[in-house]
């Protein structure tokens, strides 16, 4: 009673693996480009999570053709701004996604009191925050990792801050010559292309995307940008 019809959210499919097919095709394009009339054939509403490298791919267009509809992007939540400074509203949203896990029935205000009962310092989270470039998947795990790692309250910088240079230097060995010097461009300009190699750094979530009033811009992963390889 009162509901109209059925929509049917089929989510990670973002997270297929650009293998190669067989006949040459990468596995998303295969599947979204090629096959996207079949999927697009259960006789209900769809939603669909796609790679978001698509966006930079030859058979983008024909994406949209098979889907009769732009794909709509989710950014990153903000953490800073495009000159480097800290983005306070995307900040306070990450704050409170962390702080609601602890504090459910808390109002947000009374929540940022109780940082010190989770985290050294208010600081620590601001870090947790910046650090995760905005990504609350990443974020979540983060922050799960942490948790385990440290094993008590409150959760300390230094601990943190070891785990962030341990993901760096795992992020740093799997990142070739060429690929440092896109991804200084992308920290100089804000922006990719649809060149492959733009592609693997939005894949391996070197790069992440976000929005403003203006128009999409695009950064290096915070975590990755305090490597020495991108340092002036």
């Amino acid at each position: 009673t009162g509901k109209k019809g059925l929509v049917v959210i089929v989510d990670n499919l973002d997270r297929v693996d650009s293998i190669q097919k067989p006949f040459g095709r990468l596995q998303p394009e295969y599947l979204f480009a090629d096959r996207g009339a079949q999927l697009r054939g259960l006789n209900c509403h769809v939603v669909y999570t796609i790679p978001l490298s698509l966006r930079f791919s030859n058979d983008f267009g024909m994406v949209t053709e098979r889907f009769m509809s732009d794909p709509k992007v989710l950014p990153m939540v903000p953490v800073q701004l495009r000159n480097g400074s800290k983005h306070e509203p995307g900040m306070a949203l990450l704050r409170q996604m962390v702080l609601a896990r602890a504090f459910p029935d808390l109002e947000p205000n009374q929540r940022l009191t109780k940082i010190t009962a989770i985290f050294d310092s208010a600081e620590t989270l601001d870090r947790l925050c910046g650090a995760s470039g905005g990504h609350v998947r990443n974020l979540l795990r983060f922050l799960r990792e942490w948790i385990m790692e440290e094993g008590k309250l409150p959760l300390s910088s230094h601990v943190l801050e070891s785990m962030i240079r341990a993901q760096r230097h795992k992020l740093v060995l799997a990142i070739t010559d060429d690929e440092w010097d896109l991804l200084r461009k992308v920290a100089k300009d804000k922006k990719v292309t649809g060149d492959d190699g733009y592609q693997i750094l939005i894949r391996s979530r070197f790069v992440y995307e976000y929005y403003d009033q203006e128009e999409p811009w695009f950064d290096v992963n915070p975590i990755l940008a305090e490597a020495k390889e991108l340092q002036p």
